[in-house]
């Protein structure tokens, strides 16, 4: 019998169980630990002696793990993050209930195999739900707590970190068979001997992006400024100390951080005029990130209009935008910000939602989407095309493929995590680098304003060292240039589609048979009658 105090013992062990993922990301980044951290929060779940029991357990789970990933965001959203981790809790209930299906009791070496692929599949798509940029984005996914894994990148150049996070759940998986079903072993073992060969073959046999040609980019990172009405200005001028030790460096680009200009250029031609003289300074373009209002654009345009790659005209707003100055000041290149942090640069359906900027440090004014994504045109190397990001935009694989697949060179993702510089957040969102670079074999340049900046070739590997939050520098680094596409570039997120075929052939069985047991049995057909003879 389940006493009260029982019940109550299994969801904090849920909560914390859930929570434990999380020391195999940044800053502990425990990667190994993956491995093995969804076991507890398994045993538990197969335990459990009701599916709804299983369901509220994996409810409460799901939303540890959510509360402890983004624990740093407590500064800006304070309370809100509870019913925030609570709301994206929910997505790993049919996770949970796959787990009780599969691995409760003793179950025969058949349906043991069958949990070392459909298993996996549940939690991909409670990670594939929660990667809607309206529930906060694909920020946590298990897959990119292996960043620094060689093999696992390889993997990641094959089927995007959907394919990591399919090994890392099918390994845990193993794992609870090995202990808790003792019957289950050969299934066990033959499915975590199968990661292993499949991660060795992808090592293997998958080529390796080819290197070509390299280009020397400077990131210019300033350091923290104290908050106040002038700490815009402070930061450009910091920017621009920095940017001129880059001269007679041989540069091909200057790459500065989110938010680095805190002023439309072509409504402040005097930031203009200084963007264009470093450049000229320094003998390369500059690549900033302007976050402030722009005025909408007039219907007729006028004889003189700034150029607009990025899509429509503007409206009116505050638009972050990555733009590209040359020695005759801005180049016409501008990215929009298409992606926006929820609550951070908007709050969704602000009209119930915005008592949220009263109780933390929520967008007080909806900032503007941009309408497409654009390549620009490295001067004096036309050849090399750039493909910029703008802060958690580097967290959406999508975006990333988009952009080689129409033709980038070189990734930029601009970021700014000054707002939770002393926290997991910095490293958190720098290991994201090394995915996107593996994932589309192209470099990737993690630029911002106060650390973590990186640097992480065609294969994920890191160029060069790290600037730390504690460091105001620039650094040029030497980045290597690749051809020829992945099999993610070229494929995109099949393993997702392979999941969700899987998981759909599953349900049509289980409902086929459900159906079956419910037809009533035939009616037993009545006897011949008998006729009398005369």
């Amino acid at each position: 019998m389940v006493t009260g105090r029982t019940r109550y013992g299994r969801a904090v062990a849920a909560a914390a169980a859930g929570a434990l993922p999380c020391l195999a990301f940044p800053a502990p980044a425990l990667w190994w630990f993956a491995y093995v951290a969804l076991v507890p929060w398994m045993l538990l779940l197969r335990s459990a002696p009701t599916g709804r029991r299983a369901a509220l357990e994996g409810w409460l789970g799901g939303a540890g793990f959510i509360f402890a990933v983004h624990h740093w965001l407590l500064p800006s959203l304070h309370v809100f993050l509870l019913p925030l981790a609570a709301l994206l809790g929910l997505l790993w209930i049919p996770w949970a209930l796959l787990v009780r299906e599969f691995l409760s009791g003793a179950p025969e070496p058949g349906r043991a195999a069958a949990a070392m692929v459909l298993v996996p599949a549940g939690w991909l798509l409670s990670e594939l739900a929660r990667s809607w940029q309206g529930l906060g984005g694909p920020w946590g996914l298990l897959g990119a707590s292996q960043w620094q894994v060689p093999p696992a990148l390889r993997l990641a150049s094959v089927g995007g970190v959907w394919l990591v996070s399919l090994l890392v759940v099918a390994v845990n998986c193993g794992l609870v068979l090995l202990i808790a079903v003792p019957g289950a072993r050969v299934p066990a073992v033959a499915g975590v001997t199968g990661c292993v060969v499949l991660t060795g073959a992808v090592w293997l046999w998958v080529p390796r992006p080819e290197v070509s040609g390299a280009l020397r980019v400077a990131v210019v990172q300033p350091g923290p400024v104290a908050d106040g009405p002038n700490s815009t200005d402070l930061r450009f001028a910091a920017g621009e100390r920095l940017t001129r030790t880059l001269a007679g460096q041989r540069v091909d680009l200057v790459v500065w951080g989110e938010s680095s200009v805190g002023a439309d250029l072509a409504a402040r031609p005097d930031l203009s005029g200084r963007l264009a003289a470093l450049s000229a300074e320094v003998g390369a373009p500059l690549l900033v990130n302007v976050d402030a209002r722009r005025p909408a654009a007039p219907a007729v345009a006028p004889a003189v209009l700034p150029v607009v790659v990025s899509g429509a005209l503007p409206e009116d707003g505050i638009y972050k935008s990555s733009v590209l100055v040359g020695p005759r000041g801005p180049t016409g290149d501008r990215y929009d910000k298409m992606r926006l942090v929820p609550f951070g640069e908007y709050v969704p359906a602000r009209s119930l939602l915005g008592w949220a900027t009263s109780v933390g440090k929520a967008a007080g004014e909806d900032r503007r989407r941009g309408t497409s994504p654009v390549l620009m045109n490295l001067p004096g190397r036309p050849w090399v095309r750039i493909g910029p990001l703008v802060c958690f935009e580097s967290a959406f694989p999508d975006m990333s493929r988009r952009l080689t697949r129409d033709g980038a060179a070189l990734l930029i993702a601009q970021s700014a995590t000054s707002s939770f510089q002393h926290s997991w957040a910095p490293a958190q969102h720098a290991s994201l680098a090394a995915l996107r670079a593996a994932e589309d074999g192209r470099p990737v340049v993690h630029a911002t304003l106060t650390g973590i900046s990186e640097v992480h070739g065609p294969s994920g590997e890191r160029i060069g060292p790290a600037l730390p939050t504690s460091a105001r520098a620039a650094h040029v680094y030497e980045v290597p240039l690749a051809r020829g596409t992945t099999y993610y570039a070229r494929f995109g997120d099949w393993p997702v589609g392979a999941c969700l075929a899987l998981l759909a052939a599953y349900c049509t069985i289980e409902g086929s048979r459900s159906l079956g047991l419910r037809k009533p049995a035939p009616e037993p057909t009545p006897p011949p009658a008998r006729t009398a003879r005369g």
